[in-house]
């Protein structure tokens, strides 16, 4: 089947779905337990996950470009398909358009990823997170928030730069000799563009299908916001601009925190590489961790 004219992103049950109390069960009385408490409630909906108007946002795409749908959410999930049956009836439940899934009976569902063409998979369990970067597909970590998605129904997305949609070659050189050997290293490489991180592809997917919407009807809105600032900025903007890719807004900081320019953009889910800057983020939006990087060896 071709997917290439599709975004598709593959989540995880414990990402789309609470799955605390029946995951506490399976800790505490292992998987014979589990499967029977599983079984005695699949015509119970699952309360939403971290990541589920995320998903609601994604498929809603659809409706505003009809026709064949652009948008598909994949499920990936480390349950059987008998206890995964829950699950499924928890999708019908709410209605999401959810009908490809892969339930793996206990092993890592992330070599599922390439199978159905996803770009971006997302999941609770950092391990799954880190295998699909490592095989070369966008992955991140969902990190329980205090905060939920934005109310109306534009898709917000924040990523971070270097490590997340750039590769990590400016970070190392940050992280090894300093922020002053990094701004002369980024000013004399201002207009050789950066190589491409983990997330270029994902919001290459995702700027093609803004491209179909007018201006101002655009369901979709991305943001960069990162530690950059001037005059360390240029070259990502030429990077973006080489990549002929479109962010609606780029945010330069310079070191202060992320958190209340987040809160400000109204972030369905911001992606960033390290995992303190994750930890502060999702104090005030949804975030994803994306274990990769010179920060993450």
């Amino acid at each position: 089947m071709d997917f290439s004219n599709k975004l598709v992103v593959a989540i995880s049950s414990r990402a789309l779905f609470d799955l605390t109390e029946s995951h506490e069960v399976y800790q505490s009385q292992g998987l014979k337990a589990y499967a029977e408490y599983q079984i005695a409630h699949e015509d119970e909906p699952l309360a939403p996950g971290d990541a589920f108007p995320l998903v609601q946002k994604l498929l809603g795409i659809n409706q505003k470009l009809g026709g064949e749908p652009r948008v598909e959410v994949i499920l990936l999930s480390r349950n059987s398909a008998d206890t995964g049956l829950r699950i499924f009836n928890s999708i019908q439940h709410y209605h999401l358009s959810i009908t490809r899934a892969a339930f793996c009976g206990g092993e890592s569902p992330y070599r599922y990823v390439s199978s159905f063409g996803s770009q971006l998979f997302l999941s609770t369990h950092a391990e799954d997170v880190q295998q699909a970067l490592q095989s070369g597909y966008a992955a991140a970590t969902i990190l329980p928030s205090k905060n939920s998605s934005s109310s109306d129904d534009q898709l917000r997305l924040a990523f971070d730069g270097d490590a997340v949609l750039f590769s990590d070659e400016a970070e190392k050189v940050y992280k090894t000799k300093g922020l002053e050997a990094f701004t002369l290293s980024e000013q004399a490489s201002a207009n050789l563009p950066l190589s491409g991180g983990p997330f270029k592809s994902f919001l290459a997917a995702m700027h093609q299908i803004q491209t179909e919407f007018s201006e101002g009807d655009c369901p979709i809105r991305t943001a960069l916001i990162t530690a950059r600032s001037a005059p360390t900025h240029e070259r990502v903007v030429k990077t973006l601009r080489a990549w002929k890719i479109r962010i609606d807004e780029s945010i330069f900081l310079g070191g202060m925190d992320k958190g209340e320019f987040l809160r400000a953009f109204d972030a369905d889910v911001f992606f960033d590489d390290q995992e303190g800057h994750c930890q502060s983020a999702r104090e005030h939006v949804p975030t994803g961790h994306v274990p990769h990087g010179v920060a993450n060896e």
